[in-house]
C-alpha cells in the first residue's frame, strides 16, 4: 500500500473531493499505449478505405517529379508551377490522413479519465527542476513500469515485424519487378497489413496498461484514515463553528420571535418558567404560535406583553403542553384546540368589556400524553 512521507499508511480510497481536486490539478488516468493502439488502428482503417486515392495522388506526384521535358528544365516559371502543383497534390495527399491522426490523438486520451483542462497543470513548477526528485522518478515504480512497457512493445513489434516480413518476403521482393502503379498499390496493401499486425500486437500492451494506469492513479490518491477524518471535519465544520452557527441561529430566531410578540392576542405562562405568545383572528384556520420562551426569554415575552397591553394568562398545564409540543410560526397542535379556545374565549370577553365566565386554567382539557410536570 502507498505511504506518506511520515510512514503512515494510505489505506483509504480517495473521496469525491480528493478526486475532484486531483482533476483540477490535471491528475487524471491516461494511457499512452491506448492512444498508440487507436492511432495505429485508425491509420490502418483509413488506408484500407482511402489508400487507393492516396496511391493515385502519389503516382501523379512521382511522375511530375521524375518526368519532365527540356522546356521545364530551362524555364524557371514552368518549373516553379510544376513544383507548386506537386506541393498542392502532396497537401491533398497527407492532410486528410493527418487530420484523422490529430483527431484520434486528441480524442483517445479522453477514453479513460474523460476530458480535462487544467491551468494548474500548465503552470511552471520550480520543484520539477530538482535533479534529486528527477533521479527518484527514474527508479520509481512508474519508471520501472514504463521500462517494462517499452521492452514489451519493442519485443512484440519486433516479433510481429519479423513474422510479417517472413510471411510476406516474396511479395516484398517482387515489388521491385512490378510496374510503378501496381508496385505502389501493392506497397499500400502491404502497409495496411503491417499496420493491422502491429495494432494486434499493441492490443496486448494496451490491455495491460489501461487497468494499471487506473489502478496507479487511485493508489496515488489514496488517503490515510486521518486525512479522511480531516476532510469530513472540514466539510461538516468543526464543533466550535457549528456551535457558533447554532448560537447565531438561536439569536436570530429569538429576535424574530420578540418582534412578533406585539401582534399576539394572548400570552400563556407557567407563570414564570414558560411563556407562549398566541395569535388568532377570524381569517385564520387555527391559532398560531408567535413565540415560545423559557426563563429569561419568557420574562422578555411577558415584558413586551405588558408594554403592549396584551393579556397574560397563567395556565401552567397548557403552557407546559404548548412549550413541549408546539412550534414557532406553526398552528397549535390539534389536541390543544379546546384548551386554547377556552383561553381565547375568556380573553375576547374581557376585551369586549363583557363579564368573563370563570375559567379554571388548572383544569383545561389537556390530553394525558401532553401533560408534563415541572
Amino acid at each position: 500500500m502507498a505511504e506518506n512521507a511520515d510512514g503512515t499508511e494510505k489505506s483509504e480510497e480517495p473521496t469525491e473531493k480528493k478526486l475532484r481536486e486531483a482533476r483540477e490539478k490535471g491528475q487524471v488516468p491516461r494511457s499512452k499505449e491506448l492512444s498508440t493502439l487507436l492511432m495505429t488502428l485508425s491509420a490502418a482503417v483509413f488506408l484500407y478505405f482511402f489508400g487507393g486515392g492516396m496511391v493515385e495522388n502519389f503516382e501523379y506526384i512521382a511522375k511530375q517529379g521524375l518526368s519532365f521535358d527540356r522546356a521545364h528544365a530551362f524555364d524557371f516559371k514552368m518549373l516553379t508551377n510544376r513544383v507548386l502543383d506537386m506541393m498542392v497534390h502532396a497537401i491533398y495527399l497527407v492532410m486528410p490522413f493527418l487530420a484523422v491522426m490529430v483527431f484520434i490523438a486528441l480524442f483517445s486520451p479522453m477514453l479513460i479519465g474523460g476530458w480535462n483542462f487544467s491551468a494548474k497543470a500548465m503552470s511552471p513548477k520550480i520543484s520539477k527542476m530538482n535533479p534529486i526528485a528527477g533521479l527518484k522518478k527514474m527508479v520509481s515504480k512508474n519508471a520501472l513500469m514504463e521500462l517494462f512497457k517499452a521492452l514489451a512493445k519493442f519485443s512484440l513489434i519486433n516479433l510481429v515485424a519479423a513474422y510479417f516480413l517472413w510471411h510476406s518476403y516474396e511479395e516484398v521482393v517482387s515489388i521491385g519487378l512490378e510496374p510503378i502503379r501496381i508496385a505502389l498499390e501493392h506497397s499500400g496493401s502491404l502497409i495496411v497489413e503491417a499496420f493491422i499486425f502491429v495494432s494486434l500486437a499493441l492490443i496486448v500492451v494496451a490491455a495491460i496498461d489501461v487497468p494499471f494506469q487506473v489502478h496507479q492513479h487511485i493508489t496515488q490518491l489514496k488517503m490515510t484514515k486521518q486525512e479522511v477524518k480531516e476532510e469530513h471535519k472540514q466539510q461538516e465544520g468543526s464543533p466550535e463553528v457549528k456551535g457558533r452557527i447554532r448560537q447565531l441561529q438561536r439569536e436570530m430566531s429569538q429576535k424574530r420571535q420578540m418582534q412578533s410578540v406585539p401582534d399576539a392576542d394572548v400570552i400563556i405562562t407557567n407563570p414564570t418558567h414558560f411563556s407562549i405568545a398566541l395569535k388568532y383572528d377570524p381569517t385564520m384556520a387555527e391559532p398560531e404560535v408567535l413565540a415560545i420562551g423559557a426563563d429569561f426569554l419568557a420574562a422578555q415575552i411577558r415584558t413586551i406583553a405588558v408594554e403592549n397591553d396584551i393579556p397574560i394568562i397563567e395556565a401552567p398545564p397548557l403552557a407546559r403542553a404548548l412549550y413541549y409540543n408546539a412550534e414557532v410560526d406553526q398552528p397549535i397542535p390539534y389536541e390543544l384546540f379546546k384548551a386554547v379556545a377556552a383561553v381565547l374565549a375568556y380573553v375576547y370577553q374581557l376585551r369586549d368589556g363583557k363579564k368573563a365566565d370563570k375559567v379554571n386554567f388548572e383544569t383545561l382539557p389537556i390530553p394525558k400524553e401532553m401533560k408534563t410536570e415541572e
